[in-house]
């Protein structure tokens, strides 16, 4: 937590449970991203956290911007960044959001199905389209599955045809997996994408970007290599596969450029047990939940580190849940969380790291409660 948000807590006392995230620390990471990658231009992922206050920061600081609707698109031309900023990197879309995209200016469409590219091609004639291929994920707290992307040879064969449809072949795209802690993670996938650029070279179809895509993360529980360390890595393997011939290649930051910003804070609603066994866990019942923002600790994915005003004492193994009527609102049961001994109700905790997939996965309306409301400072 940095000083900032501790005093906005300490001066505010915000109603519970917020998010407060510190805008210096955004720009912060965008400037060690950008340092640690100078050659890359930088597309942030709005779907980490879409606040107006973080794109306007990015818009000024020269970011370009990743987006998966067109309600991220227009938010992205409200806060001013050009339309040859943005793309549209989401492999699944309708047609009729596809011309409305092109029709406000976007040129830079993503897809992994030769329907896709066909939509594409039908309502945003000229523009340039790149092909997700699969990734395995392996290493990720957030592995992307098999649901975006496709095999190496089918992205060969679309991107060729992609040339007679009346769009331009312009690059390959992958994600290697979500808080990515494994810098070799992209050498791999360099590999194939480079492959897939000589192969098309043959057939007379030049490529001319790699989108190395996100996967950089936020420390949580665990330390996390450096930007620097993913920048070194990837350079590395950039000259490994394509020599002296370097694409131009994009990343799409999102947790890594918001994650550790903000902070959660959360109020205490019940502290219980389910027996009278001495050995029995207490569960501990928070103002927050899977529902209210915390949807990344589907199966004890993401572990955020959690503090409380009374550390520095005795601690014991907890269960953590949410307050909804919905028995999957439990956070951490197999994760060894301790808490102290003399956390009571009504206490508050904050919930660190906390900047990015938070409040866009707050529920509208679940249960009653309130989505998770938001503070830029």
């Amino acid at each position: 937590m940095t000083e900032k948000i501790a005093r906005f807590f300490a001066e505010n006392r915000p109603a519970t449970p917020c998010l407060v995230v510190d805008l210096d620390v955004v720009a912060d990471n965008y400037d060690r991203l950008h340092g640690a990658l100078p050659d890359a231009r930088i597309f942030y992922a709005v779907k980490a956290n879409p606040a107006h206050e973080i794109l306007s920061l990015l818009v000024e600081r020269g970011s370009c911007f990743d987006t998966a609707s067109v309600p991220e698109i227009e938010a992205c031309l409200a806060a001013g960044a050009p339309a040859d900023r943005i793309s549209f990197g989401n492999t699944i879309k309708k047609a009729s959001d596809i011309a409305r995209a092109h029709a406000l200016g976007v040129g830079l469409f993503a897809f992994d199905s030769v329907e896709e590219l066909e939509k594409i091609a039908e309502h945003a004639p000229g523009a340039r389209v790149f092909c997700r291929i699969l990734t395995s994920g392996e290493g990720a707290d957030w592995p992307l599955s098999r649901k975006f992307g496709c095999e190496p040879e089918m992205a060969r064969d679309l991107l060729l045809r992609a040339a007679g449809l009346g769009v331009v072949p312009y690059g390959v795209s992958f994600h290697v997996g979500s808080q990515q802690r494994d810098v070799g993670q992209w050498d791999l996938a360099l590999s194939t994408t480079a492959a897939i650029f000589r192969d098309l070279e043959e057939k007379g179809v030049t490529l001319r970007m790699v989108n190395l895509g996100g996967g950089f993360p936020t420390r949580y529980l665990k330390d996390v290599p450096t930007s620097q360390e993913y920048g070194a890595a990837i350079a590395a393997s950039l000259r490994r596969h394509f020599g002296n011939r370097l694409p131009e290649t994009i990343i799409e930051p999102g947790r890594g450029m918001v994650g550790n910003a903000g902070v959660i804070r959360s109020e205490v609603v019940l502290i219980s047990r389910k027996s009278n066994r001495e050995d029995d866990r207490r569960w501990v019942y928070l103002d927050i939940g899977k529902f209210g923002g915390l949807a990344e600790t589907m199966d004890e994915a993401i572990k955020y580190p959690i503090v409380t005003e009374r550390d520095g004492g005795a601690t014991e193994p907890v269960i953590i849940a949410g307050p909804t009527c919905d028995s999957a609102d439990v956070l951490y049961e197999k994760t060894d969380y301790r808490l102290p001994v003399d956390l009571k109700i009504g206490d508050t905790v904050s919930i660190l790291a906390t900047g990015a997939y938070t409040t866009t996965y707050s529920a509208v309306n679940f249960n009653g409660f309130a989505p998770l409301r938001a503070y830029y400072i």
